[in-house]
């Protein structure tokens, strides 16, 4: 705030000077010896000026000289800095040394009694007086005996101070480099004209940094917030804004209407921001006590990836606004919280991981516990499956799992995408820690909002398994800091993040290869499956389809149920179903809406947006209840859709409460419409009331006086109830009316009955802001006592937002109703095709369809080979797609299809490696293959792609060889194995009614033969794109080599070679056919036939 300083009066002088005068802030009154003296001088200054820049002293009725600046020795926000030496007093001509007692009254204003002693022996008192030429020769002995006066004692009482230094923490990493020189005369005192001292801004920011040192602390001072030291280069870096040395410390700065957009910017580079705010007022603080102290701040939010929830950053209200803000950082899809801790029994040798994982901005709780391999393969599919931005761990974490989530966490391109990972005490995690944060949340922490769950949650609590035990306790502990754990209060809401029983299992090599939620080249939702499938018109249904594609169903029940609301949506003429979809259209995002409401976090403005949206919803939905009953058949639709008008009533209730005019601008003193159930807010209205009775009475005696009957208040720049009078009649006004301001023509005034009534007016004004936000607290807390009963609702919305989005899906792309069977094990497709290829493609490309017949007790393997790029991953690719569609709900691409429950999809593909683990190309396929060796069951799909290819020729085939027939022969599961080894089609002799051998089919076109060794061409392959039975004898690699550009002279040897290695492989072959052929030979006749064989 910029540094006010009052009328100043100063005698006049001889003679007018044109050059500036400036004195020091410490000084006696020469004159005024009933004035008492001020040990420690000029004190700190107000907090309300803090960070203003300089401004002139002035006064109404003084002349037009220029006004004397003050100035501390020591460095504070908006001073100037000035100094006076006994040196230069001789020289200084001044219109009067000393100062009135009016004067150091008003500049006693600006004083802290707290600590000012203290600090007065820590300031170098410099003063200067830079003298007019024009008043040189009128300096008077007296005067300028009375100044060195004020000097030498202001000298001998600093003297006399001791010198304390206090040092609690170092922040020399904020502060500028200073050094603390000793003075040669007294080699034991540190000199004060060197030593650093603090601004009590600096002195407030230090003690709020001590207590969270890891987080960017934006301070509030007026109207703009500041960072300073270290946090300020952070800004500075991060936010492209300017960084400058102010005082002690590095500063940046921003206006307080752009806090949210900034706040979320340093969030998504994975800071923890604190917004540090004033929590005291103008004019209640100038009616108290502490009137001249700095203003009292504290930490008034953090704010994390995962805890990005409050006004501060969600202060947008229409619905559209924060698309159209470019420069505003956009919230994740999922912002979830994932706290994961590790226990490793050396008996049995099994590491066993828990997991509790919170999205405190929706209210999504999920715990899980599960045995891991050394691979960490459950963990990352659990990571990947969630996409958490953070995750909190314990310190001693161990290696290959902080490894392994590090890695996740950098594999972003963008920082702002990264994974922010937080690191707690271990000893948080441990069981007895964790246990008694748990008893003391659930016993401690009633809320009505559960009713009678929560008397329940510390016993279902306890039936939680230890490793989930010692993670929920650390995620009670660190979302208090965040004044966001009430989200944790009803665990009855906890989910299993996998449950065996309910969900198909999609490993993270699976989620990978198949990009299920993105693609694996710019790692974008477009191009993966869940791209194909999301037409939803509402975020929190966004956000329910990724867990539908993410999570398919095992339960044939829920399957068909869902299969027939999309049928129903595709072949209705019902007018229902149209009109439902244009209830969802444009819908705010009521599930996050609701969770801020809960965590008692929202505007106004988001709260009467919510509130609003829902009632209108309970309405139309009540509206079309006659409609539902008898034009739809689909049991899910009913149900979600008959009970939601009920669940969303209780919105209305408040609603009617509510002033929309003054809920929309925010002004929560007009909120509520009916003030019967807030007694406070009523009553300190009727003292506003009544003051201002007593201030329009009072013009009655102000017209009497100024003999103006018509005479009325006027207001100019918010100045209230001033009273004007020309300047022509000023001397009819009292001695005692304070002059405000003035014009040419008119002066304008406060009598001392309005100054003192206006005051009270504007404490009273203050308390009642005070008193509207504790009620509007209390308010919401009413609210969220209905938030589990809303929240069923929206989710029911969300419900049919993913229907609509299916059938959308179903309709345009022509897809079909899929056979679902339980009992049997088996996949059959007919003209099946590829989802996202044939949405990347479009219409004028056509994608070529492929049938697929997998059976559990027939054919349940499908050796694939053929030329490189003729289709063979896309195809595999297909099977498992269709198979995922097919359980969680949605129709397939192809003309017909019948899928038995799958309970699990593991897929091997691609080759690289991981250095991070130390893991080559070769070792990394392996691993894979024996996670899924160990897991694999009967009911489980399997595609291996090209296994064996990382090492030798006879090492691969042998490798390739013992692992399908393991699948075939011990797993019995249904396998789609692509390879380019010929022998591995032999197994279709061992195995003929489980294995088939199939190829891609192509059409070869065969170079002219020449003479010419050196002129071999490489053949020329078209691809058909279609799956044929029998086995490819090549793979045509040197046509990819064309594809590829290779150079023709490097493509002419290549095809050489490869007719010569082609060649003496025949040779040998054919020798060890011979061979074999005479040792069955046992007879003349039959060793002729072999002879001319041999020939």
């Amino acid at each position: 705030m910029h540094t006010s300083v009052k009328n100043v009066k100063a005698s006049k002088s001889s003679k007018k000077s044109s050059t500036q005068t400036t004195i020091s802030r410490f000084f006696t009154s020469g004159n005024d010896k009933s004035q008492p003296s001020d040990p420690s001088g000029i004190k700190r200054q107000d907090g309300r000026h803090e960070g203003r820049g300089k401004k002139r002293l002035s006064d109404a009725g003084m002349s037009s000289e220029k006004r004397p600046k003050l100035s501390l020795g020591v460095e504070e926000e908006g001073d100037e800095k000035c100094t006076v030496t006994p040196s230069t007093l001789d020289k200084t001509v001044c219109s009067k040394a000393s100062v009135s007692h009016a004067t150091l009254a008003r500049l006693k204003d600006f004083s802290c009694h707290g600590s000012s002693e203290s600090r007065v022996s820590d300031q170098v008192i410099k003063m200067e007086v830079e003298p007019s030429d024009s008043a040189k020769a009128e300096c008077f002995a007296p005067q300028q005996h009375s100044v060195i006066n004020s000097y030498n004692e202001l000298e001998e009482e600093v003297r006399e101070e001791p010198n304390k230094i206090k040092q609690e923490i170092s922040f020399v990493q904020f502060a500028k480099n200073t050094v603390i020189k000793k003075s040669s005369e007294e080699p034991g005192v540190p000199n004060r004209r060197t030593k650093t001292i603090y601004t009590p801004l600096e002195e407030q920011f230090m003690e709020i940094k001590k207590q969270h040192a890891d987080t960017v602390l934006c301070v509030e001072c007026g109207y703009k917030y500041r960072f300073f030291g270290e946090d300020a280069e952070i800004a500075a870096k991060e936010l492209n804004i300017t960084c400058h040395l102010d005082h002690n410390f590095m500063m940046a700065s921003i206006p307080t209407h752009r806090l949210f957009v900034h706040v979320r910017r340093l969030v998504s580079q994975g800071y923890k921001v604190g917004v540090v705010k004033q929590t005291e007022t103008t004019a209640i603080k100038a009616s108290g006590a502490n009137k001249s102290s700095l203003f009292t701040r504290q930490l008034h939010a953090l704010y994390t990836k995962s805890t990005l929830v409050g006004e501060d950053v969600n202060p947008l209200l229409k619905l559209g606004d924060l698309e159209q803000a470019e420069d505003v950082v956009q919230d994740s899809g999922n912002n979830y919280l994932m706290c994961v801790s590790e226990s490793f029994d050396k008996q049995s040798k099994e590491l066993t991981v828990g997991m509790v994982v919170v999205q405190p901005s929706i209210g999504d709780l999920m715990v899980d516990c599960f045995k891991d391999n050394v691979s960490h393969s459950e963990l990352e599919s659990r990571v990947l499956k969630i996409q958490p931005v953070e995750i909190l761990v314990p310190s001693d974490l161990s290696e290959a799992t902080e490894r392994l989530l590090r890695s996740i966490a950098l594999s972003s391109v963008q920082a702002d995408d990264r994974i922010r990972i937080e690191k707690r005490e271990s000893s948080m995690f441990e069981y007895p820690a964790a246990m008694r944060i748990i008893r003391d949340f659930y016993r401690d922490t009633p809320h009505p909002a559960v009713g009678n769950q929560e008397k329940g949650s510390y016993s279902l609590c306890m039936g939680l398994e230890s490793p989930i035990i010692c993670c929920l306790g650390p995620v009670i502990q660190y979302l208090t800091e965040f004044k966001l754990e009430k989200i944790l209060l009803c665990s009855s809401s906890f989910k299993r993040l996998s449950s065996d029983t309910d969900h198909m299992q999609l490993s993270a090599a699976t989620m990978k290869n198949l990009e299920i939620l993105c693609n694996q080249t710019t790692g974008s939702v477009k191009g993966s499956l869940l791209w194909v499938l999301d037409h939803t018109q509402t975020p929190f249904g966004k956000r329910l389809l990724r867990k539908w594609v993410s999570q398919p169903l095992k339960s044939v029940i829920d399957i068909q149920a869902r299969q027939e609301a999309v049928a129903e949506m595709l072949s209705s003429e019902s007018s229902v179903l149209p009109s439902l979809q244009s209830l969802l259209t444009r819908l705010p995002d009521l599930e996050r809406g609701l969770c801020s409401i809960y965590h008692k976090k929202c505007s106004t403005q988001e709260f009467y947006l919510i509130t609003s949206t829902l009632s209108r919803l309970s309405a139309e939905l009540q509206a079309l209840m006659p409609a539902i009953q008898s034009q739809l058949s689909s049991a899910l639709l009913k149900n979600l859709l008959l009970d939601t008008p009920q669940l969303l009533s209780p919105a209305q209730n408040f609603l009617k409460v509510l002033d929309e005019k003054a809920a929309k601008t925010g002004n929560k003193t007009e909120m509520f419409v009916d003030l019967t159930d807030f007694p406070v807010i009523r009553t300190r209205k009727e003292e506003i009331q009544s003051v201002l009775s007593d201030i329009m009475e009072h013009r009655r005696e102000i017209r009497l006086v100024l003999k103006n009957p018509s005479l009325d208040y006027t207001t100019v720049s918010g100045q209230q109830f001033l009273i004007e009078v020309k300047n022509s009649m000023s001397s009819i006004v009292p001695a005692d009316w304070v002059k405000i301001n003035s014009t040419k023509i008119v002066g304008r005034y406060h009598t001392p009955f309005i100054v003192e009534k206006h005051r009270r007016l504007q404490t009273l004004r203050e308390q009642l802001v005070i008193d509207c936000n504790h009620e509007w607290i209390n308010f919401l807390q009413l609210f969220g006592d209905h938030y589990y009963i809303l929240r069923k609702a929206v989710c029911h919305l969300a419900t049919m937002d993913c229907l609509f989005s299916l059938a959308q899906v179903a309709k345009e792309n022509n897809y079909c109703r899929p056979e679902i069977l339980e009992d049997k094990s088996q996949i059959l497709i007919m003209a099946g095709k590829h989802p996202v290829i044939t949405s990347l493609m479009g219409v004028e490309d056509q994608y070529v369809p492929n049938d697929t017949h997998l059976q559990g007790d027939g054919k349940r393997a499908m050796i694939i080979t053929g030329p490189n790029m003729g289709g063979k991953s896309s195809y595999i690719r297909q099977v498992a797609l269709v198979t995922i569609m097919a359980q969680l709900g949605s129709f397939v691409p192809a003309r017909e299809a019948s899928v038995g429950i799958i309970d699990a999809i593991y897929v091997r593909m691609g080759a690289s490696d991981n250095i991070s683990r130390g893991r080559s190309t070769f070792m990394e396929e392996l691993v894979e293959a024996s996670d899924i060796l160990a897991r694999a069951t009967c009911r489980s799909l399997v595609i291996l792609d090209e296994l064996g290819r990382g090492t030798s020729t006879h090492d691969g085939i042998a490798i390739a060889y013992a692992t399908l027939e393991s699948f075939i022969r011990d797993v019995r599961c249904m396998t789609l194995f692509v390879t380019h080894y010929p022998p591995l089609c032999e197994l279709e002799h061992l195995y003929p009614q489980h294995v088939g051998n199939y190829h891609m089919a192509f059409l070869l076109n065969e170079p002219e033969s020449t003479s010419d060794e050196e002129e071999v061409q490489p053949e020329f392959i078209t691809f058909l794109y279609q799956l044929t039975e029998g086995a490819a004898a090549r793979s045509y690699g040197l046509n990819v080599a064309r594809l590829a550009e290779i150079p023709e002279s490097i493509l002419r040897t290549a095809a050489l070679k490869s007719k010569e290695l082609e060649a003496l492989v025949n040779c040998r072959r054919k020798m060890v056919r011979l061979l074999s052929d005479a040792w069955s030979i046992t007879n003349k006749e039959a060793l002729l036939d072999w002879r001319k064989c041999s020939l």
